[in-house]
């Protein structure tokens, strides 16, 4: 197993401990090329905007090399989409934002017709892991409903 597939495994065994003892409605987890990301990125300049909120554009481009950043957050974007069910054509991927609480740990907010889905599925709350290498990019969310 590689150094990826290791980080891979252990961030989605991190997320399921996560859920033990609580709802959990949906999960969803997406796999992303980030060579693919960069490329895009380059080859339509207009993706970022297209696809990301200013807080996320602005965090991904502090690095010199965003294309890492991007492509896991676009990984987060399509999981909770999956998790939701509806894939891509659920909602605009930008009503799905990645951000950061104080702690560093990634949380997730949804607005529009995410958030509508999300309400409809029974989703209060959201579980999310994210890990990356300079290869892959990798994110696991799990749907929380309320306690019973």
């Amino acid at each position: 197993m590689s150094r990826g597939e290791e980080k891979i495994a252990a961030a989605a065994d991190s997320a399921a401990r996560q859920v033990v003892g609580r709802v959990v409605v949906c999960v969803g987890t997406d796999l992303v090329d980030v060579d693919d990301i960069r490329a895009l990125l380059a080859r339509q300049p207009r993706f970022a905007d297209r696809h990301f909120t200013s807080g996320e554009r602005a965090y991904c481009l502090l690095e010199n090399d965003p294309a890492e950043r991007f492509a896991v957050r676009f990984a987060a974007k399509e999981a909770v989409l999956k998790a939701l069910g509806t894939g891509l054509s659920g909602s605009a991927l930008r009503e799905i934002e990645v951000v950061r609480r104080h702690s560093g740990q990634p949380a997730l907010t949804l607005a529009g017709r995410a958030a509508v889905l999300a309400e409809a599925a029974g989703v209060h709350s959201w579980l999310i892991t994210l890990t990356h290498s300079r290869h892959l990019a990798y994110a696991f969310v799990a749907g929380l409903g309320q306690r019973p």
